[in-house]
């Protein structure tokens, strides 16, 4: 912690934390590609070599992929170099967030398997070259609720506060569109569950290869994103349908649902913020969903700095086709056996409920990889200020896109013991980055329709 404090100063006196916008300058944004990665990570390793320099990540898949197979692990040989637990998980605590530490005391099963760090990240060149065009020019809105005068890649590639750096998750590169197929699962204490299937699709405005600033400002749209449930039965059919804006004070989200019971698409203005998460038992929130999404505005953001942290990556044991659902779910916590830790360093977020506002976390911490501005861990603390969930992020390599993004984000409730793993999809076809998806596909009508299938 002592050298995130230092990183922090540093990053305060450069550019200072409390700027609100976000432009840097042409020198600044001559290190992203040199001594920067071109999303802004240190290139470099660290000094004892634990972490490897950035080499441009996987720019090419394994031999014998192709799209449309589970992505196979290009590091199957690898063993791990140790395991944390909950025996010795002290000594490794600078290395861990508190909710991780939080997950050894609570499980005397939770294991850590670390393995070589291996920096897959990576993103098109045309992603890298929009990246630095925004380094430049892009700005927060009106109390950093939106942007502007960005498109296609990550705003912020050298963010000066948190909200810049919130925002690049948000819009990190993860493909032009992409349809889905998987779900979640609520194990009980004794490790018994029920999937939850979605089909899904997403049309991502903001990276479309032909976006502008222009364009996005006046369409003002980030994405369109569609939700059918499959599975069980008695759920099949429900349906959720989001317009995200990009200039948020200007217009908020917009959201509808379609209940089969009803047979009826209703406006859905609820689905944001600590609303409950479909179907998921009461173990995430709305803005739980992809470690964090939606409208930041009612927290304040601070940039903590960056810290070297042992964090789930590469994780295609955990992606494979190879492997069942009941192989995974297991009761308290996921199956160790499939998961691999590796260091890396990430930025550290703060975020803190302003005063008057509500919300079921009083504050949030994630800590974002800084190669692909992925929220790979997320502690959450309810408003007595305790630990009260643990969110982490197991990411692979999509070889095809490419795009570093998380195969199952899995959400433990400290208080109930549970917890909740959304993306599961060993089971199913693997995401199609190549659809062909149209406005006309993200409109009321069309959620009714895709509910009466």
């Amino acid at each position: 912690m002592k050298k995130l404090a230092l990183v922090a100063s540093a990053i305060t006196l450069a550019f200072g934390i409390n700027v609100a916008h976000a432009k840097v300058s042409d020198a600044e944004a001559a290190k992203l590609g040199t001594e920067l990665t071109p999303l802004g990570g240190e290139k470099a390793g660290n000094t004892d070599g634990s972490i490897p320099a950035w080499d441009g990540g996987i720019t090419a898949p394994p031999a014998g992929y192709t799209p449309g197979d589970h992505h196979p692990d290009p590091f199957t040989g690898e063993k791990p170099l140790f395991e944390i637990t909950k025996a010795n998980y002290k000594e490794y605590a600078s290395f861990l967030s508190p909710g991780q530490q939080a997950l050894f005391e609570n499980y005397d099963t939770y294991r850590m398997p670390v393995y070589q760090t291996h920096r897959t990240a990576s993103n098109p060149n045309w992603i890298y070259e929009a990246a630095k065009k925004n380094a430049v020019r892009a700005e927060l809105v009106e109390g950093g609720n939106g942007i502007k005068n960005a498109a296609q890649a990550i705003p912020f590639p050298i963010p000066q506060n948190g909200l810049e750096a919130i925002w690049n998750h948000l819009l990190r590169y993860r493909g032009q569109g992409v349809r889905r197929f998987g779900g979640q699962a609520a194990p009980t204490a004794s490790g018994d569950f029920t999937i939850i299937g979605f089909d899904e699709v997403l049309m991502i405005k903001y990276s479309q290869s032909d976006a502008t600033p222009e364009s996005l400002f006046e369409e003002n749209m980030l994405f369109k994103f569609k939700q059918k449930v499959t599975v069980p039965a008695r759920l099949a059919g429900t349906a959720l349908l989001v317009h995200e804006t990009m200039d948020q004070v200007k217009s908020p989200r917009q959201a509808w649902t379609y209940n089969t019971g009803q047979r009826r698409v209703r406006r859905a203005p609820n689905v944001a913020y600590d609303a409950p998460g479909t179907a998921a038992d009461g173990l995430r929130t709305s803005d739980d969903l992809d470690m964090f999404n939606g409208a930041p505005n009612r927290y304040n953001w601070e940039l903590k700095g960056k810290q070297e942290m042992y964090v789930a990556y590469n994780n295609y044991a955990l992606h494979s086709d190879q492997v069942k659902y009941a192989d995974i779910l297991q009761p308290g916590h996921i199956n160790p056996d499939l998961t691999r830790f590796e260091k890396h360093r990430v930025w550290v977020v703060e975020a803190t409920l302003k005063d008057g506002l509500r919300h079921v976390y009083s504050k949030r911490v994630f800590f974002l990889d800084e190669d692909s501005w992925q929220v790979q861990v997320a502690d959450m603390y309810d408003n007595r200020g305790e630990l009260y969930r643990v969110n982490i992020a197991h990411g692979v390599n999509y070889y095809e896109v490419p795009a570093h993004w998380s195969t199952l984000d899995v959400n433990h409730d400290l208080n109930s013991r549970r917890y909740l793993a959304v993306g599961l999809d060993n089971e199913e076809t693997m995401y199609d980055f190549s659809v062909e998806l149209q406005d006309r596909d993200f409109t009321p009508q069309a959620l009714r329709r895709e509910g009466r299938r």
